[in-house]
């Protein structure tokens, strides 16, 4: 049952406390009505605190206009919901689920809390299988499995947003699945010109039929955010579990949702903790990031894809460092790499999917998968160590084998790791790619491949 209330209490930056409550339960959804001078505006709010007769209510769009006075306040007795649908798929929607692409409302009786319901972890069953980006670092050496969140650590500046855009344009199911992949893409705290950039290139590409988008604008209210990657999750949920799809969710970007967090734990007057964020903001991304998976006896999965920007580049920032405890790797871009003109600047050292060796191989990719991927590791790895010892004593004092190291290292990040933002490899193609590489090696060299593979293989490139 709702409930009215006239009058607030305190108005604190995006916050507003309400005292003489009662039956008010926390998550609960509010609705105000704020009497001005240009007639009657509506606002949500969400409780995100009780105690004794008072709540404490995060307001959506923000708390201009809104005096002790002036607002009207109705409990409505439920958390927030949004409808839910097929027809979400090719539909572009703001931060709380709001259609903005001016098709008009989504009509269904299905309606689901936003905040979700936690996963019985004995209904969970292990990710397998893969899921082709067409990028080669990605699929060959950072393998993406169904079920798995693997984010992508990336810093000011540095292209996350056209890697997301490719992703979003050439993800697919392995070639021999007749099952199709769909995509829910959830933007926090862009730019106007970014979100522009997503939708043209969607449609220009002609994906934007299985694609979910929510935009939360950087113009928009800062509470907004904290909702948008939870509205994101429930549909993707919803078309997985319910509706049979597999889904990819690409969040981008998780840091302006911390640094939101942050403001919003000020404005409430907690003790901060590193950096100035709250202490809760490893349970709050384990929320969002623990909604991945697979479940039993559902047809579907959801699949994560968090991109975050790790401030001055730091990868023990708060941030990436949380996230990289609660995920199953990270692919990390490189600025270095980026200065030296290579797309997608991804450095494969510290990047890692600790789930790839359950979903390639023989019967997923390729059966020398796992075997080429080690030798490319190992040897690029060798390439550090022998670019090291050339800026010591000079190339030309290097050993015949370490100039080997040298030449394989320039033509690994220029040939496998660089490729047009357009460019779709296959995993035959990314793998071809990687033994040819090899070839630059003494043979000798390889000593992280399999004898028969090593045998059926490398004689034919």
């Amino acid at each position: 049952m709702s409930v009215s209330y006239l009058g607030l209490s305190e108005i604190n930056g995006p916050l507003v406390v309400l005292e003489g409550v009662e039956n008010a339960s926390f998550d609960e959804i509010v609705e105000f009505t704020v009497e001005g001078i240009y007639g009657k505006e509506k606002k949500l709010g969400r409780i995100i605190e009780i105690y004794e007769d008072k709540a404490v209510i995060q307001v959506f769009e923000g708390t201009e206009s809104m005096s002790l006075t002036n607002t009207h306040t109705k409990l409505t007795g439920h958390p927030m919901e949004i409808a839910l649908s097929e027809e979400i798929l090719g539909r572009t929607f703001d931060g709380v689920g709001r259609p903005i692409d001016n098709i008009g409302p989504i009509v269904s009786d299905i309606k689901r809390d936003v905040n979700g319901k936690p996963l019985n972890p004995t209904e969970r069953e292990y990710p397998r299988n893969y899921i082709r980006t067409g990028i080669s670092a990605i699929d060959g050496l950072v393998t993406l499995i169904r079920g798995q969140k693997l984010p992508i650590f990336s810093g000011n500046g540095l292209p996350h947003d056209k890697l997301a855009a490719q992703i979003v344009k050439q993800a697919s199911l392995s070639e021999d699945s007749d099952e199709e992949l769909v995509i829910v893409f959830a933007a926090m705290g862009v730019k106007a010109d970014v979100a522009d950039f997503f939708r043209r290139t969607f449609e220009e590409n002609r994906v934007l039929d299985h694609v979910a988008i929510f935009l939360n604008l950087a113009n928009d209210p800062v509470v907004e955010r904290l909702i948008t990657p939870k509205v994101a999750l429930t549909a993707a949920e919803y078309l997985a579990f319910e509706c049979g799809k597999q889904v990819l969710v690409i969040l981008t970007d998780m840091t302006s949702y911390a640094e939101a967090l942050r403001e919003v734990s000020s404005s409430k007057g907690e003790i901060p903790s590193r950096k100035g964020y709250p202490g809760y903001l490893y349970s709050e991304f384990a929320s969002i990031y623990e909604r991945a998976g697979i479940v039993n006896n559902s047809k579907g999965s959801v699949t994560q894809l968090p991109i975050l920007s790790m401030p001055n580049d730091d990868i023990t920032h708060p941030i990436p460092d949380l996230t990289g405890y609660i995920t199953e790797g990270q692919i990390v871009l490189d600025r270095a790499l980026q200065g030296q003109n290579i797309y997608p600047p991804i450095n494969v050292l510290p990047s890692l999917s600790r789930l790839m060796k359950d979903g390639i191989g023989a019967g997923f990719t390729r059966e020398d998968h796992q075997d080429v991927a080690n030798q490319l590791f190992s040897s690029y790895a060798r390439v550090s160590d022998a670019r090291a010892l050339a800026s010591v004593i000079g190339e030309d004092e290097l050993s015949l084998t370490d100039k080997k190291y040298l030449e394989f290292g320039k033509a690994f990040e220029e040939q496998f790791v660089s490729q047009e933002e357009y460019e779709n490899r296959t995993i035959e193609t990314t793998l071809d790619i990687g033994w040819s590489l090899l070839h630059i090696l003494p043979k000798e060299e390889l000593d992280r491949i399999d004898t028969k593979i090593l045998e059926k293989y490398y004689n034919r490139y």
